[in-house]
């Protein structure tokens, strides 16, 4: 098994083999929060307008956050804790966001397309190894897909780490992405949209066992399902 690390959206157009499209910060991590409260199903749009479409073709909530976009133009926000309390069961929500959505289409010759994050970094080293493909991509998404971001790299390095069994230190990397630029909108008391409980449930480790994989839609958009990984599962 061959892994590797590639940044951006230009680097997801690079990828190949089973892909992991990462992005901490937000949309991998709330993607996850949101398949736990139960939705019925989970969509992910390339385009805001895609996005509204799809919500308006299947009766859906349209989550998500755009550059210049109001986050109350949307019926959900890709925050984690503004989920919380959410009645979501059953429901039809469309996932739609700047960088680690639009990564998921990027990624057009990709064998398979997974997201990660460090809320599922453990099922997603579990879910590589029961696939055992020749090939992996880990995307680091970064900030609107075009500038690094430290906690997109980190969870990359983490995840190649865990693959190839080198030592991490989480909590050292708890502790040093609380400081980086990406996350200074979670300490910002001005920004209603991203509390600072974002921070902490972004970086709660190996919380879900499962992966969201997607899987294109012929008249457009795709959909993420949920695929467990339990606890020791190796095939």
């Amino acid at each position: 098994m061959i892994t590797t690390i590639v940044e951006c959206l230009s680097g997801a157009r690079r990828a190949k083999g089973l892909v992991v499209v990462i992005d901490v910060f937000r949309s991998a991590s709330v993607g996850c929060y949101l398949v736990e409260q139960g939705v019925g199903e989970y969509l992910g749009a390339e385009t805001l307008d895609q996005g509204r479409q799809l919500a308006a073709e299947r009766g859906g909530l349209l989550l998500g956050e755009q550059q210049g976009v109001p986050f109350e133009d949307f019926d959900l926000f890709n925050s984690p804790s503004l989920l919380e309390g959410k009645d979501l069961a059953g429901k039809t929500v469309v996932h739609s966001t700047n960088a680690g959505i639009p990564g998921l289409f990027a990624c057009a010759d990709a064998d398979e397309v997974i997201t990660g994050s460090f809320v599922n970094a453990g099922a997603v080293v579990r879910y590589i190894r029961s696939r055992d493909p020749e090939q992996v991509t880990l995307v680091a998404v970064g900030t609107g897909g075009d500038i690094r971001a430290q906690e997109d790299m980190m969870c990359a390095m983490y995840i190649k780490n865990e693959l190839e069994e080198y030592p991490n230190s989480f909590e050292t990397l708890r502790s040093f992405l609380a400081n980086v630029d990406s996350a200074e909108m979670f300490f910002d008391e001005s920004r209603t949209d991203a509390p600072e409980r974002d921070y902490e449930l972004c970086m709660d480790i190996d919380r879900f066992d499962f992966v969201l994989r997607g899987e294109r839609l012929e008249s457009g958009g795709m959909v993420l399902k949920r695929i467990n990984v339990e606890l020791g599962e190796s095939a």
